[in-house]
């Protein structure tokens, strides 16, 4: 059994590493830490929650104590984007706590708040640098940073940034930053879109899968319970006061719905909170902390926040409004079952959701179980469907597109060519390869 002291890290980032009582590296950590210790461009597959932050923040941290440098004026030597504000914190996070032991500054920058602040904090450089797509290239074209000096670029749930029309971004980013650098690019799902990208974006690069592509985690025990539409919203109180719930994350599709489930629920005294693109960023963490530290029980989210929630006490997914991208149900119910415990999904369907979860059935391989309504709910279930019958795809806007009103910011913006001067990475990288280094002694 592979053991973090095996992949031979630098032991200042080891001591980090143990100092977190991490002993057994997850199976994502195991196959992509050694490859990318040896420098190679990398696409990892791996749904949220299998430890893909520590796999990438490691041998990265693990390069920059290998090749020491100073911050330059408005750089930064490492560069991770993310799709959203939640995520691209965490993962701020998890590279300021792996860095402890050793000289390396971080900083996050996104949209949400003010961003005069946020130009101030890169006057001096940085080593490494998490961001949102759309708030990096605002600061870019004001100068507030250049991305010439970039020796390792990272994109992370890479699938979720073209979900959310970030690709032309992503396209006019990759444009600023050297050719002469290793890029690893993570993603939950591997559509064709993907595969292009990293096509396009990546050198000769090793591929690693450490689970079925659109599968959903082991541990997560789905449901699905057959409902009309206007009862969805007594469903969900009689759900939430019968199921032994430490934290319950709701899901609906648009940030109207989110509000509305939230008022209801009040007024039924649930308390539950709001996160959706509307709400300000000071709003969200405050939401975030609530639901964290169990003074809210219950968080309501658009799908904006399917892969930026990393809490490992949420007992309960309830999709209150089926997706109508299948791979995003995938996400969504990553959101429990996490640090090995386990977790109910639940799905509310109703007559005109019918297309949509025989797309998520037909793209999890496997049929979701049927489930009755609690014991005391006035509410009835809707007979069960035939699951032979291929119902008609739902016509209107949330039928022909797979944005949600919080994903549609990408819309509209013209297609930059992809380009990139000569002279690339200016470090050790140039022209060879990370020399194996002597096992260090345990």
């Amino acid at each position: 059994m592979t053991t973090f002291s095996d992949l031979n890290l630098h032991k200042q980032v080891m001591k980090a590493v143990t100092e977190q009582g991490y002993d057994t590296p997850t199976p994502i950590q195991a196959q992509a830490i050694p490859l990318l210790l040896e420098d190679r461009d990398l696409l990892g597959i791996a749904q949220t929650g299998t430890g893909k932050t520590a796999a990438f923040a490691l041998p990265t941290l693990d390069y920059m104590l290998e090749h020491p440098q100073g911050r330059e004026f408005k750089s930064t030597r490492v560069l991770v984007l993310a799709p959203t504000r939640e995520l691209a914190s965490q993962i701020a996070e998890s590279f300021q706590t792996y860095s402890k032991y050793m000289d390396c500054v971080t900083q996050t920058v996104f949209g949400g708040v003010k961003i005069n602040k946020q130009i101030r904090a890169l006057q001096k450089g940085t080593h490494v640098l998490v961001a949102t797509p759309g708030r990096l290239l605002d600061l870019a074209q004001q100068g507030a940073v250049t991305l010439s000096e970039v020796e390792i670029l990272i994109l992370d749930e890479a699938d979720q940034m073209l979900d959310m029309g970030f690709i032309h971004d992503l396209k006019k980013i990759i444009a600023m930053v050297p050719e002469e650098r290793q890029t690893l690019l993570f993603s939950a799902t591997m559509p064709k879109s993907i595969s292009d990208l990293a096509q396009q974006f990546l050198r000769d690069p090793v591929k690693v899968s450490v689970a079925p592509e659109s599968t959903t985690a082991e541990r997560v025990n789905q449901g699905v319970i057959h409902v009309a539409g206007p009862d969805k919203l007594k469903l969900l109180k009689d759900v939430i006061n019968a199921h032994d719930i430490d934290r319950a994350l709701v899901f609906t599709r648009t940030k109207h719905g989110a509000d509305k489930v939230v008022r209801k629920l009040g007024s039924g005294g649930i308390e539950a909170k709001a996160i959706h693109g509307n709400k300000s960023q000071p709003q969200r963490e405050k939401a975030l902390e609530a639901f964290k530290n169990g003074t809210c029980s219950v968080l309501v989210a658009t799908d904006i926040a399917a892969r930026g929630i990393d809490i490992d006490g949420v007992s309960h997914v309830i999709n209150f409004e089926m997706p109508n991208v299948p791979e995003q149900y995938v996400h969504r119910i990553g959101r429990t079952a996490r640090a090995g415990r386990a977790g109910l999904a639940l799905s509310f369907v109703a007559e005109d959701e019918l297309y949509y979860l025989r797309d998520i059935e037909k793209t999890i391989r496997m049929r979701v179980d049927v489930l009755p309504v609690p014991e005391d709910s006035e509410v009835a279930a809707l007979p069960t469907p035939d699951p032979n019958v291929r119902p008609l795809k739902p016509k209107g806007p949330s039928g022909r597109s797979g944005r949600n009103s919080d994903q549609r910011r990408g819309r509209g913006r013209p297609q930059s060519q992809r380009g990139g001067s000569g002279q690339r990475r200016k470090s050790n990288r140039s022209g060879q390869r990370r020399k194996a280094k002597p096992a260090q002694s345990s």
